[in-house]
This record gives structure tokens, C-alpha cells and sequence, in this order.
């Protein structure tokens, strides 16, 4: 496994500004510890399933808060969130289960339309994906409705648990 460090001096201010720049200290270093960017097969399986989890919050919140789940499928995220046992992890380990119902149906959404929504595609056609595909649309609603508690879940989590996050100097 990987060592991920945070400063506590870094942790404490990112405390006082929100729980959004709170969970963005792991995720930052976590991606640090990885090299930076994307985690790949390789360095996927040098992380936690909880940091792994976080990762994947992040992933999945960045996208879909700037352009809901058929953004997240068109930019090659499917596997990564759908693949992965984040929304197994959700449930069991972090409690949040309506999020992972959620995923679970999103996933059978994109299992049935994956091809057509994860090919190439001009600006114009990317922007007709939305049109043509409705049927994610109320998982987008619900998800912006509902980001700030779901951000408040995934702090009040890592906060309780933060030696599987990272360790803290």
C-alpha cells in the first residue's frame, strides 16, 4: 500500500473553509501519492478500498455536477465507477444507500447504452446525447439536488475514518 500524507496544518484550515476543500486535501494527496491524475490498474491496487472509494466519489461528483452521467459514460468513466465496487462500498461501508440504489440503476442504464454513448462524437453530437437519452436525466436532478448533503455524508465519513484516508503529520 501506498503511504498517503496530509499536513495537519493544511487539514485544519481546510476544515474551517468547507467540507468541500476538507475531502479535497485526500483526494489531493492521494492522487499525489499516485503519481498524480487518473489512478490506473496498477496504482488502483496500491490504494485502500476506502481511498479507491474517494477517488471515485470524485470522479463521479466532478463529472456529473458539470455535465450529469452521460457526460461521465461519454468521457470514459463508466468502467471506473460502474465497474469498480464503488456503489457496493457506498452501501455496506459508508451507509449511503439511496446514492448506491442509484448507481446501480445508472449502471443498468449504461450497460444498455454504453456503446453508442462512449463513441466519438463531434461537440454537436456529444451535446444531441442529451436529447436522446432522457432517461438520465432525472439521476442528474436528483444528484445536483441532493450534492451538498451527499458531500456533507462523505466528509462527516472520511473525517470519522481519517486513518484510512491518510496519515496525518
Amino acid at each position: 500500500m501506498i503511504q498517503v500524507i496530509v499536513k495537519d496544518t493544511e487539514l485544519s484550515q481546510a476544515a474551517l473553509e468547507g467540507m468541500d476543500v476538507f475531502l479535497q486535501v485526500f483526494i489531493d494527496a492521494i492522487r499525489q501519492a499516485i503519481g498524480g491524475g487518473e489512478p490506473t490498474e496498477e496504482t488502483m491496487a496500491q490504494l485502500n478500498a476506502d481511498q479507491m472509494t474517494l477517488l471515485c466519489w470524485d470522479t463521479l461528483h466532478t463529472e456529473v455536477m458539470s455535465g450529469g452521467f452521460v457526460q461521465l459514460i461519454h468521457n470514459g468513466y463508466g468502467p471506473f465507477i460502474f465497474k469498480n465496487p464503488f456503489a457496493k462500498a457506498l452501501n455496506k461501508m459508508w451507509h449511503m444507500r439511496e446514492l448506491s440504489k442509484r448507481l446501480y440503476e445508472v449502471h443498468t442504464l449504461w450497460l444498455e447504452n454504453r456503446e453508442e454513448l462512449e463513441k466519438d462524437c463531434t461537440d454537436d453530437e456529444f451535446m444531441a446525447l442529451f436529447e436522446r437519452f432522457p432517461q438520465f436525466d432525472d439521476y442528474d436532478d436528483w444528484f445536483v439536488e441532493n450534492e451538498e448533503e451527499l458531500v456533507e455524508q462523505i466528509a462527516r465519513y472520511v473525517d470519522e475514518n481519517i486513518e484510512k484516508f491518510a496519515k496525518v503529520e
